[in-house]
């Protein structure tokens, strides 16, 4: 914008060369590259193309819940009940289709539980804003699972497999690509879009960093809390479809740990666990990091404790990562 002086001034911050390597992603591409040349140096078989898009199937389920995960860190909340939403509209999905139910109709079912049982902690954090996040979806996910449980007791909704076209959302492929990865790819790219190019995601990082000052300047923090935890119980359901279809069947103790998985992704992309801070596309690059990493080092028979402290440390030193004085670090070096 031109003033009076002749002067320009830019809306936008330049940004230089230097300042984009330093970015988060970037160093996030970086560990990505290294550990599929390290994982092609442990095993000649890790670059086949249908290798690669197979692993990407075998993660991809539990990232789907990572996007809208995403924005529940952006808002500064968490939901830890995401794991038992996923077992209990796949067991809803399972008891419909044996019931007679036609599968699409069953799908409808299952997102529909999801989305309710997002609304649900939404609806009481909402109402009670004084109560923890982590303490309300600690309590929906046991009473999710719980229902569930009541639901199949030990057994298994089984019979999915009969409808092929169902089986096909998994394991169908067009040419080497599954069809969940061409589904996952629309949505990240949606997600990512409404977060950072959208008056919606600029509002959700305006609560995240201060919540008070959000709502005197006119934002409905409440509503849109509502809509993310309503969201994120949608996409629940949506894994729970991909899920039953890959094991063509449903029982109650399935997707255990699935919220530690995505909690994980969205932090080692950068979303701080605070609020208000971190962009998007590191969230989908961390997701292919951990899961080419576990594929990688299954390639090489790595135990699965092993990848679990593996995984556990890089998480740890992401989080660490920011908060370490390296310019001052590097200054006591040269001194010494």
């Amino acid at each position: 914008m031109a003033t009076k002086s002749g002067r320009t001034i830019i809306a936008e911050k330049e940004t230089t060369w230097k300042s984009r390597l330093l970015k988060w992603e970037s160093f996030l591409l970086l560990i990505f590259i290294l550990i599929n040349v390290m994982n092609s140096m442990l095993s000649p078989n890790y670059l086949s193309v249908n290798g690669l898009f197979t692993a990407t199937s075998s993660f991809l389920e539990k990232a789907f819940i990572a996007l809208p995960m995403a924005y529940i860190l952006v808002l500064g909340d968490i939901d830890i009940s995401v794991g038992s939403i996923v077992a209990l509209s796949a067991c809803l999905l399972g008891i419909a289709y044996n019931a007679g139910v036609p599968m699409g109709a069953a799908i409808l079912i299952c997102l529909t539980v999801g989305a309710l049982c997002g609304f649900i902690n939404g609806f009481i954090l909402t109402r009670f804003t004084e109560l923890a996040p982590m303490i309300i979806t600690l309590g929906t996910q046991i009473l999710y699972r719980g229902i569930a449980e009541i639901l199949l007791k030990d057994e298994a909704a089984t019979g999915l497999t009969e409808v092929q076209w169902f089986s096909d959302l998994y394991w169908g492929k067009t040419g080497p690509v599954p069809y969940m990865f061409i589904v996952f790819v629309i949505c990240a790219v949606i997600f990512g879009l409404v977060l950072h190019k959208t008056t919606f995601g600029r509002k959700l990082y305006a609560i995240g960093s201060n919540r008070d000052a959000a709502k005197y300047s006119g934002i409905a923090v409440q509503k849109l809390r509502l809509i993310v935890f309503t969201l994120t119980g949608l996409m629940s359901g949506v894994t729970a479809v991909f899920l039953a279809s890959r094991m063509g069947s449903a029982r109650s103790n399935i997707a255990s740990g699935y919220e530690m998985d995505a909690i994980a992704m969205v932090v080692l992309g950068g979303i701080s666990t605070a609020g208000g801070k971190g962009n998007f596309p590191g969230t989908i690059i961390s997701i292919f990091i951990i899961g080419f990493l576990r594929y990688g080092l299954g390639l090489v028979n790595v135990s699965s404790q092993i990848m679990l402290v593996i995984i556990g440390t890089l998480l740890v030193a992401a989080v660490m990562m920011p908060n370490l004085n390296l310019k001052g670090l590097i200054q006591k070096l040269k001194k010494a």
